[in-house]
């Protein structure tokens, strides 16, 4: 007897670790639900976190490589290539490459970082852009150092 009844414990666990197929279809209905209210909000925010790379990049690790160079030489690189290669004159402090790799970093889009010195936003500093999503510099849509963000 004692045998039979632990059998029926057994069996009845067995069972009652199966979901139902109404619980299965609320569970599908509530990420359904949540799915709905989620993506919405999400889709529109990929360009946004781009637009927040770029300027991460140009307030962050390529300012930090210009302003180091600066300190090495005294003076700001004419192009962002000296930041590879030393310039070929007045070398004798350069100590790049400023980059590891020693590669110019690329914006979100996949294009050339931009940049001037002297600049024409920042007259006694330079200036260090991103096309933007366009690739076309000097429009609406250009991410630059000289604006707040």
């Amino acid at each position: 007897m004692k045998i039979e009844i632990q059998k029926n414990i057994v069996q009845k666990s067995k069972l009652s670790r199966a979901f139902t197929l109404v619980e299965i279809m609320l569970v599908v209905a509530i990420i359904g639900i949540l799915a709905a209210l989620v993506i919405p909000k999400i889709a529109g925010k990929s360009e946004q976190a781009r637009e927040t790379a770029a300027m991460a990049d140009i307030k962050g690790g390529i300012k930090s490589a210009l302003d180091q160079y600066d300190v090495d030489m005294g003076f700001y690189p004419s192009g962002l290539q000296d930041l590879l290669t030393a310039p070929s004159r007045n070398a004798a402090h350069w100590h790049g490459p400023y980059f590891d790799p020693a590669v110019l970093p690329t914006d979100p889009w996949g294009n050339p970082y931009q940049y001037a010195y002297p600049g024409k936003h920042n007259p006694t500093g330079y200036d260090l852009w991103s096309a933007g999503p366009d690739g076309k510099s000097g429009d609406a849509d250009d991410i630059g150092n000289w604006q707040n963000q």
